[in-house]
């Protein structure tokens, strides 16, 4: 490690960032691995820190490291871990539960209240040049998946987990509400699911453009009409019939919510995956008539990481699609503009010892982009 660097993106207070050496951390487990970190995305939630410095009761304090969607190579081990060694490439599960308490010990660790999560106050985040890790929560990649695939395997096991929530199965139609990074992934497991129809829902239609390539079967374009009237067109549209087997929101926002308990079916599901307000109108009336089979979803539990994972590696899901480009670690700043002002789908800034040259596309028009979520009601973060 001689001559790299710890170089880390600290976020002061809302929209005050700044550069800053810590340093190197050490193994404070015979479990835990150090990890050079090499690429590291940005979600909704890092955004939403940054410029408002706080989600819900999470309220940065003190000055946090921003960055939790990363992969790594591993350069140190524990004396007790067989799984891992010098030089495996990794993707970092960036949440840690205490293993203990009575959700952790029932399979549902990512309820576990004293979660440690990356970038969660008053927890440090990955946008730094090493992080050190348990090492059960740090997923060997196959050969061929890359370590810039690798930085996606946390917004797709979001998605994994949404998608088995819903317990989607074959032959199914699932819609989806909301295009952003999280419902493209949501999209993409249910087909991997077997659900034989798909349809993205978006106000963006440079978005619903990218998902129909990507991996929608059909695409519907919310107008400014009811909700109502808008689950009739998605039901007609999309040859429905009676209704969705499975409806995912995937936006947070109070119109998609409404929309889609008009557009599941009788006895059908609708998972919540999307963060939005505290408290919206919610047709219940709907819910109850169906007997809609209703669930929330967070994060990612057992098993999610290992499934996004085999399903890069077999091929099922594209990830690399969705990334607009890659930046050096002095962009920082610059990428998470980009992202704010829905330039990119996915960009990736590289770890502070990585060497790489700036490279930027975009794949939808930035300024339809402004314009229509501006006069939307838009929901928040889908994962944390």
């Amino acid at each position: 490690m001689e001559g790299a660097s710890n170089l880390s993106f600290y976020l002061n207070k809302p929209n005050d960032v700044e550069f800053k050496d810590r340093p190197v951390p050490t193994l404070q487990s015979p479990h835990e691995v150090l990890v050079a970190i090499n690429y590291t995305g940005i979600c909704g939630s890092d955004v939403h820190y940054w410029v408002h410095g706080a989600i819900g009761h999470f309220v940065v304090k003190e000055p946090m490291v921003l960055g939790h969607e990363s992969a790594g190579t591993v350069i140190e081990v524990g004396s007790e871990v067989t799984t891992l060694q010098k030089g495996d490439r990794v993707a970092l599960e960036p949440g840690y539960p205490c293993r203990r308490c009575q959700d952790c010990l029932g399979g549902h660790y990512n309820l576990c209240p004293e979660m440690r999560f990356a970038a969660t106050p008053p927890y440090h985040g990955t946008l730094t040049g090493f992080w050190t890790a348990p090492a059960d929560f740090c997923y060997k990649l196959p050969d061929n998946v890359s370590l810039q695939e690798g930085a996606l395997i946390e917004p797709l096991a979001v998605g994994v987990h949404i998608v088995k929530q819903a317990r989607v199965s074959p032959g199914q139609s699932v819609v989806v509400m909301g295009a952003g990074p999280v419902g493209l992934l949501c999209a993409a497991v249910a087909r991997a699911f077997g659900a034989t129809k798909v349809v993205q829902v978006d106000i963006v239609q440079a978005k619903l453009d990218f998902a129909k390539d990507f991996a929608a079967t059909h695409t519907y374009l919310s107008q400014r009409v009811s909700a109502e009237e808008n689950a009739r067109n998605i039901i007609e549209q999309a040859g429905l019939g009676a209704g969705a087997d499975v409806v995912i929101d995937a936006s947070g926002a109070e119109p998609s919510i409404q929309a889609s308990l008009h557009v599941v079916r009788v006895g059908g599901t609708y998972v919540q995956g999307g963060m939005g307000k505290n408290d919206i109108t919610f047709p219940i009336m709907a819910l109850c008539i169906k007997e809609v089979t209703a669930r929330g979803s967070f994060r990612y539990g057992s098993g999610d990481y290992k499934l996004a994972i085999e399903l890069v590696a077999a091929g099922k899901i594209d990830v690399k699609k969705l990334v607009n480009g890659v930046v050096p670690f002095k962009d920082a700043e610059q990428a998470f503009l980009k992202v704010k002002e829905g330039q990119v789908i996915k960009i990736l800034i590289a770890g502070p010892n990585e060497k790489v040259e700036s490279t930027f596309n975009t794949s939808v028009d930035a300024a339809k982009l402004k314009e229509a979520e501006a006069d939307s009601q838009e929901g928040g973060a889908a994962c944390c």
